[in-house]
């Protein structure tokens, strides 16, 4: 067994158990968070037992403490917390021998009703000429989160493609030189002094790049509205306009001010953190997945040629500082891994082992336990350190595949 194997099933194996999981690392509460909480977990142990690793009664119990709790549909649910989160994990448990009809069927309803509401809001939104916030279309709380949602679970039916027709909505021309998803806030989620005039973002969690993942994902499997390359187009020419060709390779900034748009000109003097929630992980993944769908053999080319240039630059690597999914080497490792399996790329897959072994060694494991931003998720990215894709497709709410 190797040390990826080993250390994937001993979290798994310490993460067994809803009620020590509760008492020991959560305060004696289980949140329905596919971030941080009992949802989330179970992704794991679902991969686990549909690998043949674990047992599909561990599943059972994880799913049982999810769905324990009073399930919100409130204005700050999404994909990563309440009924969308607690829908992700029962639908993907269904790859097991249990089908949980009943709770699918409340949940779908449920998550079908604010996905109205939400895409009500939305249009009546862009029809003030106002400007969004990260929560009504971003991947942790907005839009694009649910559309994940469906198209995992009714990749044909119509509110999929009613999210994908905003989408195309929010990336059209608003009057001026900004784009449509320039929020008026900070990356912080609220307004500062230090970005007046808002922000455009370009990062996977809550930026542009998102949107993109999903469009282009959606088109790559023959879902399609009006205007969906031409939308998919957009987003990639202003990724392209702060795409900067660095010493080691290209790179982008996380964000853009409102002076750095109007110069034309990023502030930010190199890359950062090689994240898969705001780096170039995330969005190298992203401009892949349109390339494939637009057939542009050029974008998919620049995707690969920055991740491998990532992984080859230790003073990007180096940032790395911890084991999580979302800004750490378990997210850049299953960022990597999905890249170079489409591109048969061996420059990316030959160095990810190396990388592994060095990150294991320099850092500590996670002590919080979810998904997103703990154990349950590096367990998730170690457990295919060989080079097998997932069984479960867990990585569909990281936007990878």
């Amino acid at each position: 067994m190797t040390r990826a194997d080993q250390t994937a099933t001993a979290i798994s194996t310490q993460l067994a158990s809803p009620t020590t999981v509760a008492a020991e690392s959560l305060g004696g509460k289980l949140p329905q968070s596919l971030a941080k909480g009992t949802t989330g977990i179970t992704l794991l142990h679902i991969e686990r037992a549909a690998a043949g690793r674990g047992d599909w009664s561990t599943v059972h119990r994880w799913l049982t403490a999810a769905l324990g709790t009073a399930i919100t549909s409130d204005p700050a649910t999404g994909l990563y917390y309440g009924a969308p989160a607690a829908a992700f994990a029962v639908h993907a448990a269904t790859i097991g021998p249990a089908t949980y009809t009943r709770a699918r069927t409340a949940l779908d309803e449920t998550v079908a009703r604010m996905t109205g509401r939400r895409l009500r809001a939305a249009h009546a939104r862009i029809d003030s000429g106002q400007r969004p916030q990260f929560a009504e279309y971003d991947l942790i709380y907005g839009l694009t989160g649910l559309g994940v949602y469906f198209l995992r679970t009714e990749p044909r039916g119509p509110l999929l493609r009613r999210i994908l027709s905003y989408l195309v909505r929010l990336t059209e021309p608003q009057g001026d030189d900004l784009p449509g998803w320039w929020t008026d806030h900070a990356p912080s989620g609220h307004p500062s002094p230090s970005h007046p005039g808002g922000h455009g973002n370009l990062g996977m969690a809550h930026g542009i790049t998102g949107p993109l993942a999903l469009l282009s994902l959606t088109l790559r499997a023959g879902v399609s509205v009006p205007g969906q390359a031409e939308a998919i187009e957009r987003i990639c020419s202003w990724l392209d306009s702060w795409c900067q060709d660095g010493d080691r390779g290209p790179w982008w900034p996380e964000a853009v001010t409102l002076a750095e748009a109007r110069a034309h000109k990023t502030c930010q003097r190199g890359p950062l953190r090689p994240s898969w929630c705001y780096g170039t992980p995330g969005i190298a993944r992203a401009l892949q997945l349109a390339g494939q769908a637009l057939d542009e053999p050029r974008r998919q080319q620049l995707a690969v040629d920055a991740m491998a240039a990532c992984l080859a630059d230790e003073t990007q690597t180096d940032q790395i500082i911890d084991h999580t999914l979302c800004h750490g080497s378990a997210g850049l490792i299953q960022s990597a891994r999905r890249i170079a399996a489409d591109a048969d790329n061996r420059a990316i897959s030959s160095r990810l082992p190396v990388l592994l072994e060095q990150f294991l060694d320099r850092l500590p494991l996670p002590n919080a336990p979810g998904f997103l931003e703990g154990a349950a998720g590096l367990a998730l990215a170690l457990h295919t350190a060989d080079g097998k894709q997932p069984v479960s497709n867990w990585d569909a709410c990281l936007l990878l595949n």
